[in-house]
């Protein structure tokens, strides 16, 4: 089984973050589910609506917060560990969405996590055919973790940070 290094950041201001180990996790059962055995690195970063909306005007053009962006590394030349990228999710947008979906705040930060290291990994959901995909790898990481169906609404699995 792969080895994660995760860097975990938290902007300045930020509170009541997941603690880095709930974090890890969820990555490592994305690296554990597609069985990626070199060590992988990556960053994920918290942060408020303000860096969020910055970064996602200045990458994808569009001028509000998401709740995660990813940005894969892609390596020149081969080294011993995989630099997956970094991660940037916005707190407030992904407690917010928990809330409105009527999801536990922990299993909605572990989804995100989720779904931001398979963009990493070059994963999308542009085409209906990759979105499937990947929503079913996502399904299936979330169940392996003991949480409900990321992309039903009707759960409110008890889970702390």
């Amino acid at each position: 089984m792969s080895k994660i290094t995760l860097d975990y950041q938290t902007a300045e201001g930020i509170k009541d973050a997941p603690e880095e180990s709930t974090i890890a996790l969820a990555a490592n059962a994305v690296i554990k589910h597609l069985g990626i055995d070199k060590p992988v690195e990556l960053t994920v970063r918290v942060v408020k609506d303000n860096e969020a909306a910055e970064l996602n005007l200045q990458f994808r053009s569009k001028n509000y917060p998401t709740n995660v962006l990813s940005f894969p590394f892609e390596s020149p030349v081969e080294l011993p560990i995989q630099l997956l990228g970094d991660l940037v999710i916005c707190q407030s947008v992904v407690e917010r969405e928990a809330k409105e979906q009527n999801k536990s705040v922990i299993a909605h930060w572990t989804h995100m996590v989720i779904h931001g290291t398979l963009h990493l990994l070059g994963y999308d959901h542009i085409q209906e055919e990759d979105a499937v995909e990947m929503e079913s790898i996502e399904k299936r990481i979330m169940a392996s973790l003991d949480y409900p169906d990321p992309y039903e609404t009707t759960s409110n699995t008890e889970h702390t940070l």
